[in-house]
């Protein structure tokens, strides 16, 4: 298992709560937008972007740059904000445009207007199938040891018959440069995974595929950094992180509850005289947070 220093865990700490409070002052400002799923990711989007994901800010596109397809795009804030603290062109200002007619930070991400997107994703299920193809492509340009793909999707996509195809496809070709990376949230639009559709033996199912199977706790640094770094090191076969987070992670009234999926603060289902300033309460908890680090 890779070891954290303590004062890069304390970094990446500090770095993950900074993206928690960036994404509910984006939601908030649009009025409107996913809270739970990117609350969820901060500290995974913040281990890639700070530690393992090859990447240049400062020259987005540079061909050798990891490849990271965000699946489920309506968890866009997470990605937006941590781009935006990594140093790529999307200021603080522009982060309120979040949502705005003709902003290039679309409510689903849109790679024609953002580097380094790679795709536009908004229909769910597309994701894994897409990595597959950037994958196979590495393989035919000779690249695959050059650079990796990285696809994060969510627990609910694995309803979809064709993310099904896909994690065939991807072990049929062994390839082992290939990572998915699932928000394994428990939770989608209408409830439960468990209840919509079950998805248990999650592992279980993808090790009958023959990938590489790794279970972590999605909020643990040491975990997440050690699961990036087994992911690389794996040879003929793709590798599924099964990543366990906690949605609506670091605000107490949003943890957990799948009415918080698609619903920005101020519109939520806490009751209002309890909760008059959704906002405000929920970047005092973050706050708190991070003065306790």
């Amino acid at each position: 298992m890779s070891h954290v220093s303590d004062k890069k865990l304390r970094e990446l700490e500090l770095m993950a709560v900074k993206i928690r409070q960036g994404v509910i002052k984006m939601v908030s400002v649009a009025k409107s937008g996913h809270t739970g799923g990117p609350l969820g990711m901060a500290d995974i989007f913040t281990a890639l972007y700070f530690h393992t994901l090859k990447h240049d800010p400062k020259n987005p596109m540079w061909p050798d740059r990891d490849r990271l397809i965000l699946s489920n795009g309506h968890i866009c804030p997470v990605r937006y904000t941590t781009m935006h603290m990594a140093g790529y062109d999307i200021t603080e200002e522009e982060l309120k445009t979040f949502r705005k007619i003709d902003s290039r930070l679309e409510g689903h991400p849109n790679y024609q207007r953002l580097p380094a997107m790679e795709t536009s994703s908004g229909p769910l299920g597309e994701g894994l199938a897409e990595a597959v193809g950037f994958a196979l492509a590495a393989r035919l340009d000779k690249k695959d040891k050059d650079y990796h793909v990285w696809c994060i999707c969510s627990d609910g996509e694995h309803d979809e018959g064709m993310t099904w195809e896909a994690i065939n496809i991807a072990a049929k070709f062994k390839l082992s440069n290939l990572t998915v990376i699932i928000d394994r949230n428990n939770i989608q639009i209408d409830g439960t995974t468990e209840d919509v559709l079950p998805l248990e033996p999650l592992s279980d199912k993808y090790q009958s595929f023959n990938w590489h199977v790794i279970e972590i706790n999605g909020h643990n640094f040491n975990d997440i950094i050690s699961a990036l770094e087994e992911a690389k090191a794996i040879t003929e076969r793709p590798t599924c992180i099964i990543a366990n987070t906690i949605p609506g992670k670091g605000v107490s009234f949003m943890e957990s509850d799948y009415r918080w999926h698609g619903v920005p603060p101020g519109a939520g289902p806490e009751d209002k005289v309890k909760r008059p300033d959704q906002a405000a309460e929920a970047l005092r908890e973050l706050q708190a947070i991070e003065q306790q680090i």
